[in-house]
């Protein structure tokens, strides 16, 4: 299943009041495994950006004044999202910011809704921990994902810290470990901090059975569907 883990900075906080969308950072997952693909692109949002949000992303307007408008990127970044799983945190802020850029272009885009699924990792944060602070820091904190180059927030960096933490609190078992006792409080397994590997690293030697495994196997199928009880036969080699 192919997702795409997504995230927005923006002029303001309220699409409501003309607030636009200055950065969009993604990162493709495939089967639950980082491919290495991503999209990330500035915009300029032909407005001035509120300081409190500056001060948030560090996104300045003098950054901003040569990068392109939505209208030209808006056609590859739908081809990116279309037809995945978008795994957002706190969905309805970044898909309304989106869906508000894609209807001002007036161009027959639909709501990202309709072509694509939507998951929202804080709703999925909620449910696993009620009651307590579930922004990304506290989940990185949780889980013990490593956001030590997060000073200031950034669409891309946070969409992947966000794709390590949704993998992490999804993905169950994270050790071979017979119970919580060997977890840390921060959310460390056995001390250790988890870290992503590279997609770069050298794949897994694949050894191929012999002649006689395949064989061997053979007559287990075999031995199975004449409803044997499941023993297992060896054929003869040579």
């Amino acid at each position: 299943m192919r997702q795409i883990v997504l995230d927005t900075e923006t002029t303001g906080l309220e699409v409501t009041q003309g607030h636009r969308i200055i950065e969009i950072g993604c990162v493709e997952l495939d089967n639950r495994r980082l491919t290495g693909n991503h999209y990330h692109v500035y915009i300029n949002p032909q407005r001035e950006v509120d300081q409190g949000a500056i001060e948030v992303h560090g996104i300045t307007n003098e950054f901003l004044a040569d990068k392109p408008l939505f209208a030209r990127v808006a056609q590859e970044f739908f081809d990116f999202v279309k037809g995945a799983e978008l795994v957002i945190h706190n969905a309805p802020f970044d898909v309304g910011f989106l869906d508000a850029e894609l209807k001002r272009l007036d161009k027959g885009y639909p709501p990202l809704s309709e072509c694509c699924s939507i998951v929202d990792s804080l709703i999925l944060a909620r449910a696993k921990h009620p009651g307590q602070r579930n922004n990304l820091d506290a989940l990185c904190s949780r889980y013990g994902v490593d956001n030590s180059s997060r000073d200031l927030h950034g669409a891309l960096l946070d969409a992947e810290i966000l794709a390590d933490v949704y993998l992490t609190m999804t993905g169950g078992q994270t050790s071979l470990t017979l119970s919580d006792t060997d977890r840390d409080s921060a959310g460390s397994v056995g001390g250790e901090r988890i870290q992503r590997l590279s997609v770069e690293r050298r794949p897994l030697k694949v050894i191929e059975p012999s002649a006689e495994e395949l064989a061997a196997h053979e007559a287990q199928l075999e031995a199975i569907a004449a409803g044997n009880g499941g023993k297992v036969l060896w054929r003869e080699q040579g």
